[in-house]
């Protein structure tokens, strides 16, 4: 096994292994969201709007590692610059920015929370600008190996 199969494993493992954590936290979100219901019976109405988004957050991400699977999968077959690598960076990216409306909501329901509540939401909400940063990061990641992909498609279009 040389090094490129090497690198394309560890990463096709670290992504299974961040499925299964995103599989995992999906699997704990109802008996979390319970049991702070029954401690906080005032504000249990706001759970609602959380889970929405944590479970939109939880299925853009899952489609978002499965594309990056499949991307590595195509990396390995050497069909990098192929149009299914471009429709693959192009799911990614439309997830990135599902992520990042799902925080944006999350953002506004922990300030109407705050404002109910009297609750400072500075943590969170500093925590979650990070969360959209890096997904912008990302994103943008994912335009810049996009450009020479569609470069070198069109070149081979007009070869043809």
């Amino acid at each position: 096994m040389n090094v490129k199969q090497g690198s394309i494993t560890f990463l096709k493992v670290i992504i299974f292994l961040a499925g299964i954590t995103i599989t995992a936290i999906c699997i704990c979100l109802p008996g979390i969201a319970i049991s702070d219901a029954k401690v906080h019976p005032d504000t249990a109405y706001f759970l609602i709007p959380f889970l929405v988004c944590a479970y939109g957050f939880c299925i853009t991400f899952s489609v978002a590692l499965y594309q990056a699977f499949k991307l590595l999968t195509y990396i390995e077959k050497n069909n990098a610059f192929s149009e299914s690598s471009l429709k693959s960076l192009e799911v990614i990216k439309k997830c990135a920015f599902t992520v990042i409306f799902f925080i944006f909501l999350g953002i506004v329901n922990l300030k109407v929370l705050a404002k109910i509540t009297g609750d400072d939401p500075a943590g969170p909400i500093s925590l979650s600008l990070m969360g959209i940063f890096a997904t912008i990061t990302v994103a943008t990641f994912v335009t810049v190996l996009q450009k020479p992909i569609k470069n070198l498609l069109l070149i081979n279009e007009v070869k043809m």
